[in-house]
């Protein structure tokens, strides 16, 4: 059967309510920071000194520092993206709890007697989810999210200067993305799903003019990725049969860009201080193209208009003789989704985030552990769009509080 007039205007809802579909990290939109122990562990302000492999990631010029050929294996598990929510009415619940672990590898080769450094990761820039009760109050604006996006990079460095390094690689990103949710009645259920490759590519620079001080930044391109798949619409009617649409989205991932300050006092302390911005202005609209054919008045558009967000990142590391290493960080992050925007299908707010590990190295091998908790105070969220057929809105209160534990072992050739 086809779906009837009321199913269509059911549909509409969607449309009228103008509500994001998309999957989320936390904070800083679906961008993950977090891609080496040693730097989570000082904050993430890592971008001037860039002295393992991880480099790769925040600052490709750093590689230049590495002899030899060096290999590092990491893993960073974000124990739960532990969402609060104290709806208007007292109804009080949280998103549901998942371990998404996001893996990193990291190569690097310099040749004896040459300027020149070679470097391949594999790494998650974006990615996580979150999953709500159907009981939230709000299912017909969000339940379930879920995006996969893994990098590949080869870069190239040179020092051109004793004191001064350059490098740049391209980026082969694939993703997938997946959203379940309601749109207006108790069991109904919207899919889609698709996945997509895209091409862009990353820059960086080490300057170390004297002994004490390093200055590095880092450039992320833009990329687009068109998601092609398919989209299903359950109207909860078991007379109701709807096929399956093929469906496309076009997202456009940020530009990244990051520097910072690395004050060495002695061998054994280390103080940076990092900014990083990720413009998370060029997502605006995105139109569902396809849906339309599920019995929707029009391609669903989803409207994002998110703020470009900043990272203020501090880090220490100690070194001891003995070849052990301590650090500690603390970033902020500012908010990135406009209240009138507001979904929880991305669980935004301001992010304060601490970080402790440790670590040791030696002539081959060498290993960190970092621990970091990340805590979005609450924030009351007033005026977000109602879909007018079901009346649910995002309207209420949010915490976020997210544990994360991360380990690397590397070793050197």
């Amino acid at each position: 059967m086809t779906p009837s007039s009321s199913h269509v205007r059911t549909a509409g809802g969607l449309v009228l309510s103008v509500l994001s579909l998309t999957p989320a990290a936390h904070g800083i939109g679906f961008r993950l920071p977090n891609q080496d122990a040693s730097a989570i562990a000082r904050g993430n302000a890592f971008a001037a000194t860039a002295d393992n492999p991880s480099a790769i990631y925040y600052n490709p010029a750093g590689i230049t520092q590495l002899e030899g050929t060096q290999v590092e294996l990491g893993l960073t598990s974000y124990l739960g993206i532990n969402t609060f929510y104290d709806s208007p009415g007292g109804n009080d619940t949280r998103s549901d709890f998942e371990v998404k672990p996001s893996p990193q590898v990291y190569v690097t080769y310099t040749p004896k007697d040459l300027p020149v450094s070679f470097g391949l990761g594999a790494y998650a820039p974006f990615g996580l989810g979150v999953e709500w009760p159907e009981d939230t109050g709000f299912r017909s604006i969000a339940i379930d999210a879920n995006l996969k996006y893994i990098t590949v990079n080869p870069v190239v460095a040179v020092k051109v200067l004793p004191t001064l390094s350059v490098a740049m690689g391209p980026t082969i990103n694939y993703s997938q993305v997946a959203i379940y949710r309601g749109i207006a009645r108790p069991n109904d259920a919207f899919n889609f799903r698709g996945e997509d490759f895209a091409y862009g590519f990353n820059a960086g620079i080490l300057w170390q003019p004297l002994e004490k001080w390093s200055f590095g930044a880092n450039y992320r391109s833009a990329t687009t990725l068109d998601y092609s798949g398919h989209s299903d619409y359950n109207p909860g009617n078991p007379e109701v049969n709807i096929p399956s649409a093929a469906t496309t989205a076009s997202v456009p991932f940020p530009r990244i860009v990051s520097g910072g300050v690395s004050y060495r006092p002695t061998p054994k302390w280390n103080v940076e201080v990092n900014v990083d911005y990720t413009d998370w202005k060029s997502l605006k609209t995105v139109t569902l193209e396809g849906t339309s054919q599920l019995g929707f008045p029009i391609d669903l558009p989803l409207q994002f208009d998110w703020m470009g967000t900043w990272m203020y990142e501090l880090g220490v590391t100690y070194k001891f003789d003995s070849g052990w290493f301590v650090s500690g960080g603390y970033f902020h992050i500012s908010e990135t989704i406009q209240t009138q925007y507001y979904t929880p299908a991305v669980p935004d707010s301001g992010l304060h985030v601490a970080s402790a590990g440790f670590g040791y190295s030696e002539q081959h091998w060498s290993f960190a552990v970092a621990a970091q908790i990340i805590v979005g105070p609450d924030r009351d969220v007033v005026g977000s769009p109602t879909n007018p057929f079901s009346g649910e809105s995002a309207d209420g209160t949010y915490q976020i509080v997210i544990p994360t534990i991360s380990f690397s072992v590397g070793y050197h050739f």
